[in-house]
């Protein structure tokens, strides 16, 4: 395993992410078995950053993740969230922010955590966000609750927005780098240079487009990019790889990104995900993906309140 600095935080992170929303079946149904074979595998092949959030699975992913790490918790860096709910359910008052540790503090089976997110910023107003939200984070990081707190999102120049104006120690963003996406490189990477959080990504497979798995109903790409699914499938046949492992082994590359974050609730998914780490992509399938994905880069859709969508 290879691992980086987050940040100012220093913490040394596993460039391969667990994230644990699989384990709420999120996409596909799993047992707490699995979810624990899963998890144990993922530590003993040096895998040591654990990301999850009361969202996945309505609290199920939290409670089989701290089943999983019971006797490990100390082996590894973990990280929760708080301020979603549930689909439409968002709430990031202090009050509620600070019953939130408390739950995910019980699930997890621990005392603290690591790092302490709010959970996509954008669908709430700015305001809340920076009077109400942060400095209640803040306040659990001085509790001893939370070393570290971050905020994630979808829409990066928000991300970037907020994380100019607040002290915050990481900013997670999820589907901005990959084959399909780089517009992590516009402000996020220079900022976090800057001002020297850690930066991380989530969704390296963009939602399945980037593997060999059925795209969910409900994936909100334009259709012209789950058509890509299929031709980028042939093209990794011809080469006798897997889509994901070059999709997933691209994202680990970015030397700025601290962690790439991946869902996983099966064993047979984390080893495949482990091996990934030192795959070598043929330079002349990048080359030709490349060339094949041009035409439909950065072609990502929107979540949250307008006004956040810078």
């Amino acid at each position: 395993m290879k691992y980086r600095l987050l940040g100012k935080t220093n913490l040394e992170v596993s460039i391969l992410g667990f994230g644990a929303s699989p384990l709420g079946n999120v996409f596909d149904e799993c047992t707490l078995e699995e979810a624990k074979r899963t998890v144990h595998y993922a530590i003993d092949n040096g895998v040591n950053f654990f990301d999850v959030s009361p969202f996945y699975g309505l609290t199920l992913a939290e409670e089989r993740l701290g089943k999983g790490l019971e006797g490990k918790r100390k082996d590894i860096i973990l990280a929760t969230k708080c301020g979603r709910y549930g689909l439409q359910e968002f709430d990031f008052s202090r009050e509620r922010i600070f019953k939130s540790i408390d739950e995910s503090l019980s699930r997890l089976k621990t005392d603290y955590v690591d790092l302490f997110q709010l959970h996509d910023i954008e669908f709430v107003d700015k305001k809340q966000i920076i009077e109400e939200a942060i400095p209640a984070i803040q306040e659990i990081k001085k509790s001893g609750k939370a070393r570290f707190i971050g905020i994630t999102g979808l829409p990066v120049r928000y991300l970037a927005q907020i994380a100019r104006e607040v002290e915050i120690d990481t900013v997670l963003s999820w589907a901005h780098y990959n084959l399909l996406e780089d517009e992590i490189n516009d402000e996020l990477v220079p900022l976090s240079k800057e001002k020297g959080f850690g930066l991380m990504n989530a969704a390296p497979l963009m939602q399945r487009i980037l593997s060999d798995a059925p795209l969910p109903e409900w994936h909100r790409s334009p259709d012209e990019v789950k058509a890509m699914q299929p031709i980028l499938l042939e093209m990794c046949q011809n080469y006798g790889v897997q889509l994901s492992d070059v999709a997933l082994r691209y994202a680990m590359d970015h030397p700025d990104i601290a962690t790439t974050i991946v869902g996983m609730n099966k064993p047979e998914i984390i080893e495949q995900n482990v091996k990934a780490v030192d795959f070598e992509i043929p330079e002349s399938l990048l080359k030709d993906i490349t060339t094949l994905l041009a035409p439909v880069k950065n072609k990502m859709w929107f979540e949250g309140k307008p006004e956040n969508n810078l």
